[in-house]
């Protein structure tokens, strides 16, 4: 009988001997990298959810910043929102006027967003406080966050 073990091939060490594939380590590394990247791509597209909640931390930094801005000018600043937009005034020689600056013009809500709420205007006086408590709601298919004012001047965005 014939020996069909190729001896020589055995003699040589198992470093020079051909590989064929992959190990399973490195088939292990390719899908973790693969898993990763995908995970970073859904993480970055825009979602409904996360346009809504984008929109209500703008408007609500918006608010913040007014609410400053009477507390440094020591004059009053309101807000006046409705289910369309919002914008900013202030009080100059007993007139409302439209507060100057980037960020505090006429803003409407984005495509896709509706508003719960009446026209109502928010003064803040020169110390920061608001003249009423106020929630806004903000709806985008099914996710809805409701932005509040609070009469001491703090600005929640809370999910309902």
């Amino acid at each position: 009988m014939r020996d069909f073990v190729d001896h020589q091939r055995l003699a040589q060490p198992i470093s020079s001997l051909a590989r064929n594939g992959f190990s399973l380590v490195e088939v292990m590394v390719v899908l973790l990298v693969m898993g990763l990247l995908a995970t970073a791509a859904v993480l970055t597209m825009p979602g409904d959810e996360r346009q809504l909640r984008s929109e209500a931390e703008r408007f609500a930094a918006r608010t913040l910043a007014a609410r400053d801005e009477a507390i440094v000018g020591a004059r009053p600043v309101s807000l006046v929102v409705s289910e369309r937009g919002y914008y900013f005034e202030k009080r100059v020689e007993g007139q409302w006027q439209a507060l100057p600056g980037r960020g505090f013009d006429l803003t409407g809500w984005n495509d896709g967003t509706k508003a719960d709420a009446a026209r109502q205007r928010i003064v803040f006086d020169s110390l920061g406080l608001a003249s009423s408590d106020a929630q806004v709601r903000l709806t985008r298919s099914d996710a809805t966050l409701a932005i509040s004012v609070r009469r001491d001047g703090k600005v929640t965005v809370d999910g309902t």
